[in-house]
């Protein structure tokens, strides 16, 4: 069996360079997932002080302060402000699904929804972790 796996490997370094090729893909991949992470951040970017006008609708549930005011509604200060565009156009979309959501996101341009992202993420939280 030894002789069959050194035969393999000699057989395919001689005749076939794979190690070419997947050095080959591994930069592709990387260049696409580079690609990837920078036009998610220049979709996200949004201005906070629009946001703040814009959010009038969230506070409702979410609060002024990104602190939920209702049971079932999560708490947004602080969340990322990528996540939250993604997470509001699911919503507008109909990946995601909730009633008030739908309604509310439903009259958001696409800067709308950068924009209250920028303004809930800007919101500074503390973690206190108990003693």
């Amino acid at each position: 069996m030894n002789f069959g796996m050194r035969r393999a490997t000699a057989c395919r370094m001689a005749h076939c360079p794979i190690w070419t090729w997947e050095a080959d893909i591994r930069g592709i991949t990387l260049a696409l997932t580079a690609l990837v992470a920078c036009s998610t951040v220049a979709q996200a970017a949004g201005d906070a002080a629009s946001g703040k006008k814009v959010m009038t609708k969230c506070q409702v549930c979410h609060g002024k302060d990104g602190l939920a005011k209702l049971p079932d509604a999560p708490n947004i200060a602080g969340q990322k402000e990528a996540y939250l565009v993604k997470a509001l156009q699911a919503f507008k979309g109909g990946e995601r699904k909730n009633e008030q959501m739908t309604v509310v996101v439903k009259g958001l341009s696409d800067e709308d929804i950068a924009n209250v992202a920028a303004y809930y993420s800007s919101i500074k939280i503390t973690v206190q972790v108990p003693p």
